[in-house]
C-alpha cells in the first residue's frame, strides 16, 4: 500500500470513528468469508462491518482522539461502526457470536464513553429505541387523555349550569326589580316625630360619700 493509499485510510477511518454513533472491537480469527458476509447482513441498517489494518487503526484512532482500544488491536480485527441503534446493533454481534463463537467482542466506545466486553452483552439486553419510543408515547398519551378528562369534567359541567341558567332567563324573561322602599324623612334636633318616645330622664349622680345629713 502506497503512503497515499496509507494516508487515505487513515483519513477515512478517522472520519469513522468521528461520525459513528457507538463502535465495536471485535477479533474475527477463524470466521469464513461467508460468515462476515453474513454478519454485515445482520448488522445492516445499524452499523457497517470492516475488516482493519491494526497500525493504521492505532492511527486513526489516535487522530480521531479515540483511546478506547489502545493495546487491543491486535490479530485479525474487525470493527462495527455504528450509525444506527447502538442497541440493535450490539444485539447483532451478540446473537452472531452465540451462534458463532469464532467471534469475539473485545470492546467498545459509546458516546465517548470506552465500554468493556460484558458491557456491550448489557447493552445487547436493553430494548431497541424504536420499543422505549413507542413505550414513551403510550405512556405521554396515558398522560394526556387523563389530563384532557381532568380538565374537560369541570368545563363540562359549568357548560350545562350556564345552559340552564339561559334557559331559565329565557323562559321566565327577565326578573321585575323589587320598587325602592321610601326614604324615612330625616329627623333632626329642631323636630321630634310625636310618636317618639321621651328621652329618658338622666340618673342622677350618687356620691361615693353616701347622702348628706
Amino acid at each position: 500500500m502506497s503512503r497515499a493509499d496509507k494516508t487515505a485510510a487513515i483519513a477515512e477511518l478517522a472520519e469513522k470513528f468521528r461520525s459513528s454513533n457507538a463502535t465495536v472491537l471485535t477479533e474475527y480469527r477463524g470466521l469464513s468469508v461467508k460468515q462476515i458476509t453474513d454478519l454485515r447482513g445482520a448488522l445492516r441498517g445499524n452499523a457497517t462491518y470492516a475488516v482493519v489494518k491494526n497500525t493504521l487503526t492505532e492511527l486513526a484512532a489516535k487522530e480521531a482522539g479515540v483511546t478506547a482500544f489502545d493495546g487491543q488491536l491486535v490479530g485479525p480485527s474487525a470493527i462495527a461502526f455504528v450509525d444506527g441503534d447502538p442497541v440493535e446493533a450490539a444485539k447483532g454481534l451478540r446473537d452472531f457470536a452465540k451462534a458463532n463463537p469464532l467471534l469475539v467482542i473485545k470492546s467498545g466506545l459509546l458516546d465517548g464513553k470506552a465500554l468493556s466486553a460484558a458491557e456491550i452483552t448489557k447493552l445487547a439486553d436493553l430494548e431497541s429505541r424504536e420499543v422505549l419510543l413507542s413505550k414513551l408515547a403510550g405512556a405521554l398519551q396515558a398522560s394526556l387523555s387523563q389530563a384532557v378528562y381532568l380538565f374537560a369534567a369541570p368545563l363540562s359541567q359549568t357548560a350545562r349550569v350556564v345552559d340552564a341558567l339561559r334557559a331559565k332567563v329565557e323562559t321566565e324573561g327577565p326578573a321585575v326589580a323589587a320598587p325602592e322602599a321610601e326614604a324615612e324623612p330625616e329627623v333632626t334636633s329642631e323636630e321630634t316625630p310625636a310618636d317618639a318616645a321621651p328621652a329618658a330622664e338622666a340618673t342622677p349622680d350618687v356620691a361615693t360619700g353616701g347622702d348628706d345629713a
